[in-house]
């Protein structure tokens, strides 16, 4: 199944924890200290927060793919229409591991596609290596940062 995914950075957690489980009338499928995320089946979507030091607001929307091989008929799709993207592998975002495929809208939002591997253990990779905590998609030139999924 895909799923639409939408992460927005927010300025209180908690306070947007109970806004969204009122909302939606359900409670996160993931909480951690900077992170919640929903995986509604009505509407099908993977609703995101975090708390990680970025402008509260929209931060990217997304596609999470079922299978590996749906994620890349997203990709196909988007090369074919000589949409220029980023693709990661096995990167390490929001507390999973995923491989992704990242392109710009004409607006400049940033549209991630992926499908997750599996759970991990810090939110991501950049986390690890220079401590930053912000969640950010890759500019077109740089495949090394990673994002939320």
């Amino acid at each position: 199944m895909n799923r639409f995914h939408v992460h927005i950075a927010v300025d209180d957690l908690d306070k947007n924890i109970a806004f969204y489980n009122a909302l939606f009338g359900t409670e996160p499928a993931v909480v951690k200290p900077d992170y919640a995320k929903w995986e509604l089946t009505d509407p099908a979507v993977n609703f995101a927060i975090s708390a990680r030091g970025r402008a509260a607001g929209l931060d990217h929307v997304g596609l999470q793919a079922g299978s590996e091989e749906e994620r890349a008929e997203i990709e196909e799709r988007l090369q074919t229409a000589d949409i220029a993207g980023v693709k990661q592998e096995g990167t390490t975002c929001c507390y999973a591991r995923s491989d992704k495929y990242w392109v710009t809208d004409p607006q400049g939002i940033a549209w991630e596609t992926f499908h997750t591997l599996g759970e991990a253990p810090l939110f991501g990779e950049a986390e690890v290596e220079s401590g930053e905590s912000a969640c950010c998609a890759p500019r077109p030139e740089d495949s090394s940062s990673s994002c939320c999924g």
